[in-house]
């Protein structure tokens, strides 16, 4: 299988020569440790397990960082939690030849980033940068620990699937979302490329975006995708929760696959299963924290009704979805009941990706009126809010933009960028006075 850069390489650099740890978090098989190798091919890395002490890292973590020296990559930090405080009192006492160090991690991509700015910045900020990549598959406990003891000292990255840009292997140094968010009237008013994928809609939908499954054959995917649940709750489910029935869990999980883009009601999720709201609840965070699953608020004028609405959630690949719904080809998920919604996760999921990229992310959020008027998913930056809606049809017209109108109706002194309509179509195109369609594969 072939490296195809990550949107993300970049900003790990520039991360690197600026702070000592740099966290890389997010789900299992996204290309992690990958991303690792390719971008800095001159650390050591050590892959921990869950069984075994590798190093004696857990039992003498002091003398497993004195045997294994900065730059060092430790890959699934989850299963050695004890390095975290030891890696804490070894940058603090860093001395100053660390600078060297740092430029020794650069010869992967960093020596760039180090050298932005002048001496005086590089002295001051870089002299402990660059020792330890730390890497890991769920949100809770180390990563939790990490954030805790190293604050000051390390920065967090947030690796995800790939996108779309990735999977066509094409630039995103000016990608659209970035253009839409500084500049949205001369962005609408601009043409825009789409990207070639290589593959029809449904088949992208259905092939997913996880960097494995992007590199396997038809026949393969599906079997891909059986045995990454069953790793998914055998190694990381159960080091986070207590799970009497294990069977019952990944029912639960498919009934999280049938309600994707749907607003949550634990209640409603704990009713199908037969277990209470509670262990929803728990079951739903524990998808989180293992970057299986994301979620939207609700926005609402009033900021204590925001934080009491219902969030919308998404399972985050949709080929993990196809699977777990039995779709067994991109030809049955066209005439699925849930493939509105499959489109819909992969559209917000790619907002998500390409957000990352960004200095400032904008706030996610969704909208829903008690009339039943609804935006699929409203952006907020400096002041802005810019409406988009997500409709699986070639022909959109103005009628798919009726609540983007609702919402600046319902809030006439909010400023409104113009907004956009995110459909399967060939080129953007004008619906309304402020509301214009966009290619979902735009560039």
């Amino acid at each position: 299988m072939s490296y195809k850069k990550r949107i993300l390489a970049d900003k790990l650099r520039q991360m690197l020569g600026r702070f000592a740890v740099v966290v890389v978090s997010g789900a299992r098989q996204v290309g992690k440790s990958t991303l690792l190798q390719h971008e800095l091919p001159d650390w050591e890395a050590v892959v921990f397990d869950p069984a075994v002490d590798i190093g004696n890292a857990r039992r003498d973590p002091d003398l497993f960082l004195d045997n294994h020296p900065a730059p060092l990559i430790l890959d699934e930090i989850q299963y050695a939690p004890e390095l975290v405080a030891a890696i804490k009192r070894r940058v603090d006492r860093c001395p100053a030849p660390v600078r060297a160090v740092a430029e020794t991690g650069s010869r992967a991509g960093g020596r760039a980033a180090g050298r932005k700015g002048n001496d005086s910045d590089a002295q001051e900020v870089g002299r402990k940068a660059g020792m330890y990549v730390l890497t890991g598959s769920q949100q809770w406990s180390v990563l939790k620990s990490a954030s805790e003891s190293l604050a000051g000292r390390a920065v967090f990255l947030d690796l995800e699937e790939f996108c779309l840009a990735e999977i066509a292997e094409a630039s995103v140094e000016e990608h659209w979302l970035k253009q839409y968010l500084d500049s949205p009237k001369e962005f609408v008013a601009s043409s825009h490329k789409r990207l070639p994928t290589g593959r029809t809609l449904y088949e992208q939908l259905w092939w997913g975006f996880l960097p494995e499954a992007d590199s396997l054959e038809r026949d393969w995917v599906a079997e891909f995708y059986r045995a990454y649940l069953r790793t998914y709750i055998e190694r990381d489910v159960r080091l986070l929760t207590d799970v009497g029935d294990w069977q019952q869990f990944g029912r639960f999980v498919r009934l999280a696959a049938a309600l994707t883009a749907q607003e949550i009601n634990h209640s409603q999720l704990g009713r199908e299963l037969g277990v209470t709201p509670q262990t929803a609840r728990r079951w739903l965070a524990t998808l989180r924290a293992t970057f299986q699953w994301f979620e939207a608020p609700a926005y609402h004028g009033n900021i204590i009704k925001r934080i009491s609405s219902k969030p919308k959630g998404y399972l985050a690949d949709t080929g993990l979805a196809c699977n777990l719904q039995t779709i067994s080809t991109p030809q049955s998920l066209s005439g699925h009941p849930l493939v509105g919604a499959i489109f819909e996760s992969a559209v917000v999921g790619e907002i998500r990706k390409l957000s990352g990229t960004l200095a400032t992310p904008p706030n996610m959020y969704h909208w829903r009126s008690h009339s039943g008027a609804e935006v699929d998913l409203l952006l907020e930056r400096d002041g802005m809010f810019y409406p988009i809606e997500i409709k699986l049809t070639s022909r959109p017209s103005r009628q798919d933009t009726r609540g983007i109108e609702a919402f600046r109706t319902a809030y006439p002194r909010l400023s409104v960028a113009p907004g956009l309509v995110i459909t399967p179509v060939e080129h953007m195109e004008q619906l309304s006075d402020t509301e214009y369609s966009l290619p979902w594969d735009c560039q």
